[in-house]
């Protein structure tokens, strides 16, 4: 699919220049920094340099004095605290940190995962009347009950309290709990609003720590499982997200959780991660066990304090997720099918497509799929539990939730945000809601956006690289959302030699121009180039620079994002 190349604007050249003289930096390093609002030294120092000093003070958080007196309440009357969370990546962190931590202080502490199929996302009622009719009197919700109005009241009337930790954007009414965590919550001064769950539970976790001035690394020994949260929730990696990053990748890389460390061993990685290695290594692994069994299996091997046990764990959870593959190419491949076969569906602007007998566990991994070969606002439906369920996956620039909102009438319910929602309907109502999806995106949706864009934050030439220069850009990370790996362009390259395809459509290829080194690049799923790029022809590439380890040795390289022959 033909992708549109989009140069970053301009920013201001006096601040460009201080700030590579003040650094002593190559000037396309210093534009990159000023792009991400770092416009002087002190701002530099504190970006290059991230300090967990740095961290904000937990009691800003509106409420979390409350839930503080409440925890200390319960652990003095010996009440039996109830840990609970969500069954994906942030969830099941979230909850083995504060499981672990509060453990420290007391043995009447257990923990909570909803059955993802019987009970769904969020506090449920079989999940208050566990709580309820085993004696818990107080439930830590993490991750999730910003909207749970209703069964927090309940809970309320069975005499369960609820302190709420969650990191979503509440609605008009928050809930009746007797703490709500939430840094989104309009009322709340706390300076940094992109947390994930997990890490409103290790603020929760800094504060008790903080007012009983117990020593640091009894709360900074899980910025492991902060870092795996806030790498697989996708929230921006900057502010205290990227120390918390920071730190947790160093732990990770030299001393893991002992689960970390086994299902870092299964996987076949064990050294060098960074964030895109833990979502796609270690994310779906911890995924998978909620997506075809129980979460409660990845909270376990998470809360592992024994190598054997941990190994044993972790086996469990990578075998979960290689059944998780098999279901995600197969729906994958029939949903592709389905399109396929249809000139209707394959002209349209949106993608619905629904087989009542595909896996929920899988659907929004497919809806990815689909929304990569398609780049168009995707929904994948199926059965569950008597109504239809869907996973819906958008477009950037495209505003999902909203377009959800003009099919209100004919759902049961949805939510999520501007690129990710799920919803259930009526199976009586699939076709309508598929009809009027597509009026509602087509009506506002324009052709550029449903374009695939690259954009690329410096033009520079290939001369410009050389072992400082990627220094100074592996110390941006850790990347992410916000602050992504810096996408660079560079015009009249040259073939060194001829363009080779390999593994399964990708391409390798040696390139220099005038002046410079041979630099090698691998370009994933762009093998259609091979015989387009000739010697002698120039031609243009952008893409992110890495380091390739083989057999020890390390080289620079670039990964190649895209290519335009002149």
């Amino acid at each position: 699919m033909e992708k549109r190349w989009v140069l970053a604007s301009d920013c201001n050249d006096a601040t460009i220049n201080k700030i590579a003289e003040q650094l002593n930096i190559d000037r396309s390093l210093a534009q990159i920094l000023v792009q991400r609002n770092i416009c002087d030294f002190d701002q530099a120092k504190d970006f290059f340099r991230p300090d967990l000093d740095h961290l904000h003070d937990p009691f800003i958080m509106k409420d979390m004095d409350v839930a503080i007196a409440r925890i200390e309440t319960a652990l003095a009357n010996h009440e039996k605290i109830l840990i609970y969370g969500d069954y994906d990546v942030d969830g099941t962190t979230s909850v083995a940190l504060t499981y672990s931590f509060f453990s420290q202080f007391t043995k009447n502490i257990e923990y909570y995962i909803p059955d993802r199929y019987l009970e769904g996302y969020g506090i449920s009622t079989a999940g208050i009347d566990y709580a309820n009719e085993n004696g818990f009197s107080l439930i830590i919700a993490l991750d999730c009950g910003i909207k749970s109005i209703d069964k927090i009241d309940y809970a309320n009337t069975l005499g369960v309290d609820f302190i709420v930790c969650d990191h979503h954007l509440p609605g008009d009414e928050l809930p009746r709990a007797i703490a709500v965590l939430d840094p989104k919550r309009a009322d709340c001064a706390y300076p940094f609003k992109e947390l994930a769950g997990c890490g409103i539970g290790f603020k929760l976790a800094q504060a008790y720590a903080q007012k009983h001035q117990l020593p640091k690394d009894t709360y900074l020994q899980y910025l492991d499982l902060v870092m795996v949260s806030i790498a697989a929730d996708i929230v921006p990696v900057v502010g205290e997200n990227r120390i918390l990053a920071y730190y947790g990748l160093k732990k990770l890389n030299s001393n893991p959780c002992e689960g970390l460390r086994a299902l870092m061993e299964v996987s076949g990685k064990t050294e060098n991660y960074n964030i895109t290695d833990v979502v796609f290594t270690l994310g779906p692994r911890i995924n998978a066990a909620g997506r075809i069994d129980h979460a409660k299996h990845a909270v376990a091997m998470l809360l592992c304090q024994v190598d054997g046990n941990a190994l044993e764990q972790s086996e469990l959870i990578n075998l979960k997720n290689t059944e998780r593959k098999t279901y995600d190419q197969d729906i994958t491949r029939e949903a592709l099918a389905l399109i396929g076969e249809s000139d209707i569906l394959i002209n349209k602007k949106t993608t619905v497509v629904f087989n009542e007998n595909w896996h929920k566990g899988v659907i929004g991994i497919v809806a990815s799929r689909l929304t990569e070969k398609y780049y168009r606002p995707t929904i994948v439906l199926t059965k569950s539990n008597g109504h239809v369920a869907g996973s819906c996956r958008s477009v950037v620039g495209f505003d999902l939730y909203e377009a959800l909102s003009g099919c209100a009438d004919l759902l049961d319910q949805y939510g999520g945000h501007k690129f990710a929602a799920g919803l259930t309907m009526q199976q009586h109502n699939v076709d309508a809601f598929a009809n009027k999806f597509e009026e509602i995106v087509s009506a506002s949706i324009t052709e550029e956006l449903l374009t695939p864009m690259i954009r690329i934050d410096a033009e520079i030439e290939l001369a410009q690289i050389d072992g400082k220069f990627y220094r100074i850009l592996s110390q941006m990370g850790p990347f992410g959302p916000e602050n992504m790996a810096p996408i660079f362009v560079t015009h009249n390259v040259y073939l060194a030699q001829h363009a080779m395809a390999v593994g399964q459509n990708h391409l390798k290829i040696n390139i220099k121009q005038q002046n410079s080194p041979i630099f090698e690049g691998i370009a994933f799923g762009l093998a259609e180039f091979q015989n387009l790029l000739q010697p002698k022809v120039p031609f243009s590439v952008c893409y992110t620079l890495e380091e390739n380890v083989w057999r020890d040795k390390k080289r620079l390289q670039l990964n190649i994002k895209g290519i335009k022959v002149n």
